[in-house]
């Protein structure tokens, strides 16, 4: 059986730390998760993750980060990998940068901070379902 991930990226580790024992909690070991505090570093461990054949289902990405923004991150990631679902979990994104991330990388899901566990686990599970 294939291996499976879902990788979020955020800035702030204080955020990647909430969402790692929340996905642990509500989704268990079924999944590897990965984080990364930019999008440089998430794009090195998408390539390493490529490499051991492990297949990457979901990408939660914060908007406001330093270097690229998650619009620019989730569109450049749509256009190699299609078929990731991909989340933005954001307090700050402009609307622009989230119809744009509509059209080009086929948003599944915008959630704006501080996020509510339910909504960001059920957007989640109905793009697991989706695959």
């Amino acid at each position: 059986m294939t291996k499976q991930a879902i990788l979020c990226v955020d800035d702030e580790e204080i955020i990647l730390n909430s969402l790692e024992m929340q996905l642990k909690e509500e989704l268990g070991e079924k999944y590897i998760y990965e984080f990364a505090e930019s999008a440089e570093d998430a794009f090195e461990i998408i390539e390493e993750l490529d490499e051991e054949h492990i297949e990457i289902l979901v990408i939660v990405s914060d908007w406001l980060m330093p270097g690229i923004k998650g619009d620019e991150f989730l569109i450049q990631v749509h256009q190699k990998f299609p078929r990731i679902v991909t989340i933005l979990l954001t307090g700050q994104a402009d609307e622009e940068a989230v119809e744009r991330v509509k059209h080009e990388a086929n948003l599944h899901k915008c959630i704006y901070k501080p996020w509510k566990t339910s909504e960001l686990i059920g957007a989640i599970k109905s793009g697991l379902a989706s695959l």
